[in-house]
């Protein structure tokens, strides 16, 4: 680890550290990981993780959260949530995380005090503040902190330290909640989120680790995968595998995406305004 990384690990500890307590909102991916680690080497017991469950968050994920929390050892708790049922999420309008972030830290802050904790954590790291992303405004609304953000961390530190930890996240694909594979405008239902963690189960299966499925209206999935795992669609077998499975899932129509993943294509239809607009 270099020396800049070192002082940026240690500004990390020393924040955390000055809280006296903390309750980390708690996903099981690369960021959030990372921070419940060093919560719970600085602060034992004074850090709580805590997992809201959910018809977005995928099965998958929640077992391997869970079993991330057993291998560091910290203290947990599990909420169940429904997003759908929040007014102005499932609508889907591009401030959509805006209104989930807001209940459910409105949530982990009435859950912080009950358990004496002086401070709620998300996993927010630098890189975020290129990209958009509505909740950030609830977490400032909230006084939520983001110690990693706080720490000058962005992504690339974040693996490389976690590596260093020996924390098996290190080299995770960047994961997002599954209201994030569908256009802006087009509802959410659970039925539709179904569809979607079973067409990226059956992708994963078949060896692809950075995957999108994305629901478009009239039966069409958009898949993107890592743009150097776009030649194995040339095979005539995967194809026809992927194409008869999806339909099976519910899919009419199959398509690939031949930019391959990238973080939020979602909001490349948005105008610059409307994304300043829904940040704000």
């Amino acid at each position: 680890m270099d020396r800049e990384l070192q002082r940026k690990y240690a500004r990390l500890q020393d924040i955390l550290r000055d809280m006296g307590g903390v309750l980390v909102a708690f996903s099981g991916g690369v960021d959030s990981t990372l921070l419940l680690r060093v919560a719970h080497d600085v602060l034992g017991p004074r850090a709580l993780a805590v997992t809201a469950c959910s018809e977005t968050y995928p099965a998958r994920e929640r077992a391997e959260a869970r079993e991330y929390i057993r291998a560091i050892g910290a203290r947990a708790a599990e909420i169940e949530t429904s997003e759908l049922a929040l007014p102005g999420f499932a609508g889907n309008p591009p401030d959509r995380c805006y209104h989930c972030k807001t209940e459910l830290f409105s949530t982990l802050r009435r859950m912080a005090e009950a358990e004496g904790l002086p401070c709620v954590a998300d996993g927010s790291n630098v890189d975020d503040l290129e990209d958009f992303r509505p909740g950030a405004r609830a977490l400032g609304e909230l006084g939520i902190r983001s110690p990693l953000r706080e720490a000058g961390l962005g992504k690339r530190e974040i693996r490389e330290l976690s590596r260093w930890l020996g924390l098996p996240t290190w080299n995770r694909p960047s994961a997002a909640c599954l209201s994030s594979r569908f256009p802006y405008g087009t509802p959410i239902t659970r039925e539709a989120l179904a569809q979607v963690e079973a067409a990226e189960d059956l992708l994963r299966s078949m060896g692809f680790r950075q995957i999108r499925v994305r629901h478009h209206s009239g039966g069409l999935a958009r898949i993107e995968v890592d743009p150097e795992e776009i030649h194995r669609f040339a095979d005539p077998g995967l194809r026809q595998e992927v194409v008869a499975s999806f339909r099976g899932i519910g899919y009419t129509y199959v398509s690939l995406d031949l930019q391959g993943y990238r973080t939020g294509s979602m909001n490349e239809v948005l105008p610059a305004h409307q994304r300043e607009a829904a940040a704000v």
